[in-house]
């Protein structure tokens, strides 16, 4: 066994970029964004992969702005969006390999965005050769953020400049927990053996939108997450963050989460005992 002291963690970011960064994203939201909510018609919302993937000018536009804004900032840096990536998918294939990746998701919960539910987020995460360091979820109608980083704890901040530590919640019985389960996008020889398997649980759900998921997560609203849609977007600033707020989060095979891995399952939960109990209820999906 080595002697050698662990290598102390230090933030991606200094406390002045981390203002400059919730600031461009808020300005983001504010110029982008918001302007577009409830006031859009039929033909300013499109599809990508499928009738309920939506994207729309709020989406593409305020990606534009950050990642304008975030190449001004950190020129060296690979910077990865959603509609980027709808575009030209081998720029997902790069993460795993950068030094340091900014990952966007500019409007997170488009379906919600789109059908005027006030629902839906803004997504950043920094991440090193695919490892999450920083994670941002930013709620553009309340102007409120949850943060976190590798060397520090997960924060809840208010726009007036108030924050508190945050933590996840206690480990229970699986039938009283609570959950996210994204049942419709399992694959479908999944979904009839994981249906039969959501009453065992307290209450199981999705809002179709990561980032108040594992803002819900971190705050300790709900306790566990699963997910077999990778995209890095989703959930490397949630995993960083839960991470950061106490909580359990790995793949299913017990791997690192990694924004560079594209295929398995993501589970969170509140601590170790209870990430092993689900881990063991969904086994099946591996089989």
């Amino acid at each position: 066994m080595s002697d050698s002291l662990p290598i102390p963690l230090t933030s991606p970011l200094t406390p002045a970029q981390q203002t400059t960064l919730i600031n461009l994203v808020r300005r983001a939201a504010k110029a982008e964004i918001l302007p577009r909510f409830r006031t859009m018609s039929a033909g300013d919302i499109g599809t990508k992969t499928g009738q309920y993937d939506l994207v729309t000018e709020a989406d593409t536009a305020a990606e534009a702005m950050m990642a304008r804004g975030l190449q001004q900032m950190f020129p060296h840096a690979l910077v990865v969006g959603e509609e980027a990536v709808s575009a030209d998918n081998t720029l997902r294939d790069k993460i795993a390999e950068a030094e340091l990746c900014f990952v966007l998701d500019p409007v997170d919960g488009t379906w919600n965005f789109a059908n005027g539910l006030p629902l839906f987020g803004v997504i950043v995460a920094i991440t090193r050769f695919g490892k999450p360091v920083l994670g941002l979820l930013y709620d553009p109608v309340m102007d409120d953020w949850i943060i976190a980083d590798e060397a520090n704890p997960t924060r809840f901040v208010r726009n007036i400049g108030v924050e508190r530590s945050i933590s996840v919640s206690k480990g229970k019985p699986l039938s009283d927990m609570q959950g996210y389960i994204h049942l419709y996008l399992l694959d479908d020889s999944k979904q009839a053996e994981m249906a039969a398997v959501l009453p065992e649980f307290g209450r199981t759900q999705a809002l179709r939108c990561s980032c108040h998921e594992y803002r819900t997560l971190a705050r300790g609203g709900m306790d566990f997450m699963i997910s077999g849609t990778l995209n890095p977007w989703d959930h490397a600033a949630g995993v960083l963050i839960c991470q950061q707020a106490g909580g359990v989060v790995a793949m299913l095979d017990g791997t690192d989460y990694n924004a560079g891995i594209t295929e398995g399952y993501v589970l969170a939960a509140p601590d170790d005992d209870s990430w092993n109990r689900l881990r063991d209820r969904f086994m099946f999906l591996a089989s």
